[in-house]
């Protein structure tokens, strides 16, 4: 009794018959995968788009570019994206991104190959995650982090360059 009241009740959501059910909700199974992959290359082009206009605010330390930004309207998951984007743009780089999404941090850190010696991004990513009032880790060329708080976002940041200057 549940199973074809459940089934008649369905039927109605997806404005189907009982004969047609299974072809009906596999159909729109499909159509949302097509959405969910068109909308992750919509979001790749974002990230695209948005590294290519923060390279130009790179600053150089010694030979080296350094990118300390925080982005407003970025998923965190967006930040790989972009800081891969970025590494490949800027040559010899430091980069860390932000992005703060319901009142939680998101950090990431890239540090290309050449640099890896001097600065690691684990070690970075660490310290600035402590002072937003979290945790993270990652390899020497890429780390994340997240933290709950969002108004010493911009005082961490800030305190990049100095601590970069200082390793190389």
């Amino acid at each position: 009794m549940r199973r074809a009241a459940s089934c008649r009740i369905l039927a109605q959501l997806v404005k189907a018959n009982s004969s047609n059910l299974n072809e009906k909700v596999r159909g729109l199974v499909d159509h949302v995968r097509a959405l969910e992959k068109e909308l992750q290359q919509l979001r790749d082009q974002q990230a695209a788009q948005e590294s290519a206009s923060l390279s130009s605010n790179a600053i150089d330390i010694k030979g080296v570019k350094l990118l300390v930004s925080e982005l407003n309207n970025v998923e965190p998951k967006m930040l790989r994206t972009m800081v891969d984007d970025l590494k490949n743009q800027l040559g010899s780089a430091i980069i860390v991104l932000a992005t703060v999404t319901e009142g939680k941090v998101s950090l990431i850190a890239g540090v290309t190959k050449d640099l890896t010696d001097r600065v690691k991004a684990g070690e970075l990513i660490a310290g600035l995650a402590q002072q937003v009032g979290g945790k993270g880790g990652g390899r020497p060329d890429m780390a994340q982090a997240g933290g709950n708080d969002a108004g010493a976002l911009k005082g961490a940041l800030a305190g990049v360059e100095d601590w970069v200057s200082s390793r190389l």
